[in-house]
């Protein structure tokens, strides 16, 4: 059943031709040193070493001195070994490069490898993990120092589930979740360490958390997560009735649809379902804006009831809220659709004037994407394929969606408004190609 192409128009609002640069909610800066950290090269001893611990392997080289190590090491950056104290048996090593000199950590094991805090089930993880965080503290100190100068806290996560209209819904249970805290306080912290499955994101900072394991601290009454030294700015509102919330926005892609086992997140099928059911005729689709407000409503619907949530024409008559809803998902993802290690082959491709070779580098960057990336566009570029079909009722055009829908699934890696606004030709062009194309393309 088609919408009326004129009865969403006085609840919306005409958004322009292009869409005005916003720059990203989640800051990738801290991800892309992570992506580029350095991986560990193992130096292995080439003798049999005697008595070497069942928990090592070859990189064990015996009893040998803190210089002789030193010199197995100097040439190779990011080479390790492990080596037994010819001063005290038993006590074990690690020896790491870096940064052109050899550092040396007393090595524990317990069930578990550890050099401080962290546990590892393997010495390769453990000196994976040591070396993105001596890459990111490196190259980053003094924006991990300013991290915590503006938060983003008050403007999406659970922050965004207490506005007005939730704070009234859930007003008796905040007076007491408060005296809860205040009470806690004095007691134990209720925030733990926690180690996070695919990449997140700090919900007071909107930083990366990096590292293998043990990335941050998660609330174990609300289900925030946030970095170790960003939990003491916390604001001290915290909602246990939150700790159900399923939080299907601003979450990783893959995280999310391993998560539910889904080929796509649940937000992209049940969107598009509704908007195909009611809404390809509707004039403007994608490019009339629903109301902010009603937007909103739907993304804490799906955070608060998953795929039980409610987006009929009876919830929401206004089809464009709908759509709305879908390109806000799209956006909100902390890593965009067209991920940022493949953001530069797409643009690359878009600048090829040859149409067949143009075609081909974009068969061969969206190769280049996680499955869930890909399962994901390609899926919404066969539904913006049938939009295009009704061009004649809703006068949406492949170029039209491609103007909408470039910044909304490609990012550039640098938190850069200029280059974002030099890339949004070749983005717009990309989506327009992707849905002329997309039979043959996916």
């Amino acid at each position: 059943m088609a919408a009326s192409s004129n009865s969403s128009l006085s609840g919306s609002s005409i958004s322009s031709d292009a869409e005005e640069y916003q720059p990203p909610i989640w800051k990738s800066y801290l991800y892309q040193l992570q992506q580029e950290a350095p991986r560990p090269r193992r130096t292995v001893s080439t003798r049999e070493v005697e008595n070497r611990p069942k928990h090592y392997g070859r990189e064990f080289h015996g009893m040998i001195s803190r210089e002789q190590a030193d010199e197995l090491l100097c040439s190779v950056e990011c080479a390790y070994l492990i080596r037994e104290s010819q001063r005290q048996s038993g006590c074990y090593t690690l020896a790491l490069r870096f940064g052109h000199q050899t550092l040396n950590y007393r090595l524990f094991y317990d069930g578990k490898h550890f050099v401080g805090e962290k546990r590892f089930e393997s010495i390769h993880d453990l000196v994976t993990d040591g070396l993105i965080t001596l890459y990111i503290e490196t190259k980053a100190a003094e924006y991990i120092a300013k991290m915590t100068t503006n938060p983003i806290y008050e403007q999406v996560g659970y922050a965004s589930l207490l506005k007005e209209k939730v704070t009234r819904r859930l007003s008796r249970t905040k007076h007491e979740s408060k005296k809860a805290h205040v009470a806690r306080e004095g007691n134990t912290s209720v925030e733990k360490v926690h180690t996070f499955r695919g990449p997140h994101w700090c919900e007071y900072c909107a930083n990366f958390m990096w590292g293998l394991i043990a990335q941050g601290v998660r609330c174990s009454d609300c289900g925030l997560n946030v970095h170790k030294q960003c939990s003491k700015y916390v604001p001290s509102d915290c909602q246990p009735d939150l700790k159900r919330i399923k939080k299907v926005y601003s979450c990783d892609l893959t995280t999310l649809v391993k998560a539910h086992n889904t080929p796509r997140p649940m937000v992209v099928d049940m969107c598009i379902r509704e908007i195909e059911g009611r809404g390809l005729k509707s004039e403007g689709l994608y490019r009339v804006s629903g109301f902010t407000e009603h937007i909103e409503d739907v993304k804490m619907a799906f955070d608060r009831d998953g795929d039980k949530a409610d987006i009929s024409s009876t919830a929401y008559p206004d089809i464009n809220i709908i759509a709305g809803a879908l390109k806000l998902y799209f956006r909100d993802l902390p890593i965009p659709v067209i991920t940022y290690d493949s953001y530069s082959k797409f643009i690359d491709a878009a600048k090829i004037s040859n149409p067949d070779e143009r075609l081909e580098a974009v068969h061969e960057a969206l190769m280049l994407l996680p499955p869930a990336h890909y399962e994901s566009l390609r899926f919404l570029m066969i539904h913006l394929k049938k939009v295009t079909q009704n061009e004649k009722d809703n006068l949406m055009c492949a170029e039209n969606l491609g103007i909408v829908f470039g910044p909304t699934l490609m990012r550039p890696p640098e938190e850069n408004a200029m280059t974002s606004l030099n890339d949004m030709r070749h983005q717009k062009l990309i989506v327009h190609l992707l849905i002329q194309n997309e039979d043959v393309l996916f």
